[in-house]
This record gives structure tokens, sequence and C-alpha cells, in this order.
């Protein structure tokens, strides 16, 4: 029974070498060496970045972020740009960093407008989380991860309804609380504290 089966297969992978073949259409569109065309200027500059300068240049980013006195605020907690050339040696010297950068670039860069556009309601929030102690901001995250826990454990994931409940929750909160901790991290190494 075997001997059969092997000589039917044999016999079947033979015939359809033979077997025409359906003819596929062949594109026409002409070939270019890259769409760079697309992502620079006549001058070179790429130009997502151009329009997102233009945009904080219209939006008067730069005078709200000083009405705000979000660097005066964080001066007086202790944040200057003399402590954060440490942090730029340290990404300097790890090339492991600047590669995630540059590759994280093409899908950042379209998200940079909505920043740009978010950014002057988020002023006064971060002219006042600027002067929140990193140990703070560490209680704040663990009781944030505590609460995704929580909302995973208390909801019931009888319904759809509260299933996507129960996912909201713990993705919101959980998505908090790794912020807040990575954010007192750093905020905790540039403070020195």
């Amino acid at each position: 029974m075997k001997f059969q089966t092997l000589i039917a297969a044999l016999f079947f992978a033979s015939a359809s070498a033979f077997a025409p073949v359906a003819q596929t259409q062949k594109s026409v569109a002409p070939l270019q060496a890259s769409n760079i065309r697309e992502e620079v200027d006549s001058i070179g500059n790429n130009v997502a970045v151009k329009n997102l300068l233009l945009n904080v240049e219209s939006s008067g980013l730069l005078t709200k972020v000083a009405e705000a006195g979000l660097l005066s605020k964080a001066q007086e907690a202790g944040l200057s740009l003399s402590k954060l050339e440490p942090l730029l040696a340290l990404a300097a010297d790890n090339t492991d960093i600047l590669v995630l950068v540059e590759a994280a670039t093409p899908e950042l860069l379209p998200l940079l407008p909505k920043v740009v556009d978010l950014a002057p309601g988020a002023l006064p929030l971060l002219a006042a989380a600027i002067q929140v102690p990193p140990t703070v901001l560490s209680v704040v995250g663990l009781g944030s991860l505590g609460a995704a826990v929580g909302a995973v454990v208390v909801i019931p994931d009888d319904t759809l309804l509260e299933v996507a409940g129960q996912t909201f929750a713990a993705g919101a909160l959980g998505a908090a609380g790794v912020a807040a901790l990575v954010g007192s991290q750093v905020l905790g190494k540039v403070l020195g504290k």
C-alpha cells in the first residue's frame, strides 16, 4: 500500500512539472531609485521637520513656554541644562541609543505635529509636575501599577463591555505607572536625588 502511494505521488509530482503556468501581468510603472524626492525639499531639508518647525513658530509655542515659567520652575527644582549634559554624553557614548532613535524617527515624526498642538494645554501641568520630587513620582507609579492589577482582578470579564473596560483601565493605568517610574528615575538621576 505504501509503495503504491509513493508511485502515485511521484507520478503526480512529475505531471505537475509540465503543466502550463498562468501568465502574470507586468507592471509598466516607472521605477524610482528612491522616494527621497518626497521627503526633502530642493535644498535638502527634511520636509516633515521643516513643517514641524514652521508649526512651532506659528503657534508661538516657545513664547507660551516662557509665559508659563516652565524653565524658571525647572531651575528652582534643581533642573538645569548643565545637569542634562551627562545624559547627552551618555547617549553619545552608547551608539545603540542613537540607532534606536534613528530607527524610530520615521514612525515618530508624524506624531510630533500633534504633540505641538497639544503642548500649550499641557504646559501648566508640566510646570506643576516639574516640582514633584522623584520619590513621590515613584509612589504614584507603583500605585498606578497596583491599580492596573486591581482593575484586572476586580472588573469581571463576563461581557464584551467589561472586558473592554478592563483592558482600557489596565492599559492606561499600566502606561501611566511605567511612565511615572521611568520619569522618577530620570528626574532622580538628573537632580542627583
